[in-house]
């Protein structure tokens, strides 16, 4: 049955992939996956940031389960989106992150409707916008502000990362620094304060500081941009930059010694340093004993999927962040994500979509 339901899977997927969606820019792609819940004859509906729901009425009043998956991708319109198929590696920008996710949420309600399932509260299934990048999942937002605590759990379905099960959401800081200097010639001028020249003495005061293994914390220059000629000493530059770690209050340890740092190099004369926080994910755990961990554990391995339990920053951060049951699952194996070699492998899609189907189930035995 997950085989010939995994080649309809792929189907849709091609069909999500190839139009563009750039965070802050899924209204096209969200337009289609509405358009496609409605010739299902499923109820539907957006809200006002843009995401799509279908709901599969439950046959009594008991709680709900959400089954999310997010739209958009880290890729610009412009972005040859063509996909290169050898073998069972399929390979397309945003095929895995997130194309294959949103298709999963059409292969899990035919799964539904074709086995005959009936739960005893509403599923939703929630295509999601601004999980990427700066959107800090402004849509995952939207969803859990509408639901709250009512539902049983929420699911968040991402094309990879089969055999994971995301139950810590990384706490995730990112900055902006922008330096100014007076600037000037870079002989008639020589030794006035250059913009470039003192961000890279902050970022390389800060590359050296010894960041905790355990809880993992990590530091990250994205970005760095600034200057305005070989022979100019650089007026203004800035870098945009990034902290992770496991552990939510050390993450706010490190960024307050960040700051400082920055505070302190701002200090000095013509040296202007400013910083803004220009994206934020909040930290949030499951207990791994958690019958909602452990229904994901049980679901991949009764369908000969090795798991193990993982950290991660996807869309479960938010309701993890508020006390409320949140996994993430992957639906098969790939890798590149987030470059233009993406890939998904095909061959363990229908394993994938199982486990899928499994979770979903054993969620609604809680009764």
């Amino acid at each position: 049955m997950f085989e010939g339901l995994a080649r309809r899977v792929l189907e849709r997927t091609l069909e999500i992939q190839r139009i563009p969606a750039p965070t802050f820019e899924e209204r096209e792609r969200a337009a289609f996956v509405l358009a496609c819940w409605q010739k299902e004859g499923i109820e539907t509906f957006q809200d006002d940031v843009g995401n799509v729901y279908a709901r599969i009425p439950g046959h009594s009043s008991a709680r709900s389960l959400i089954v999310s998956a997010h739209l958009d991708t880290v890729f610009g319109r412009s972005t040859d989106l063509t996909v290169r198929r050898r073998g069972s590696r399929w390979y397309g920008p945003g095929i895995g992150d997130n194309s294959l996710g949103v298709a999963g949420l059409f292969g899990l309600w035919w799964a539904v409707r074709e086995q005959g399932m009936s739960f005893p509260g509403d599923l939703y299934l929630v295509a999601n916008v601004a999980e990427e990048g700066l959107g800090n999942l402004r849509g995952m937002q939207a969803v859990v502000d509408r639901f709250r605590d009512t539902p049983r759990a929420y699911i968040v379905v991402e094309g990879l990362a089969l055999g994971k099960v995301y139950h810590r959401g990384l706490g995730v800081r990112r900055y902006r620094i922008r330096v100014r200097t007076p600037g000037g010639h870079a002989w008639g001028a020589y030794g006035t304060p250059s913009a470039i020249h003192e961000l890279t003495r902050l970022l390389a005061t800060v590359l050296q500081w010894n960041l905790p293994r355990q809880p993992k914390t990590t530091f990250n220059v994205g970005r760095v941009e600034g200057g305005q000629g070989v022979n100019v000493i650089a007026a203004a530059a800035e870098a945009w930059v990034e902290w992770r770690s496991e552990d939510g209050r050390l993450l706010d340890t490190w960024c307050r010694r960040f700051e400082e740092a920055c505070r302190r190099y701002g200090r000095k004369d013509e040296v202007e340093v400013r910083w803004e926080v220009v994206g934020e994910r909040p930290h949030g755990v499951l207990d791994a004993q958690h019958p909602l961990v452990q229904a994901a554990l049980q679901s991949a391995w009764s369908h000969g999927v090795e798991v193990h339990l993982a950290s991660g920053s996807t869309d479960a951060n938010l309701p993890l962040s508020r006390g409320y049951p949140a996994v993430g699952v992957g639906l098969t194996y790939g890798g590149g994500a987030h470059t233009l070699e993406e890939y998904i492998l095909t061959e363990p899609l229908p394993r994938g979509l199982a486990v899928l189907v499994s979770l979903v189930e054993r969620v609604f035995e809680w009764g």
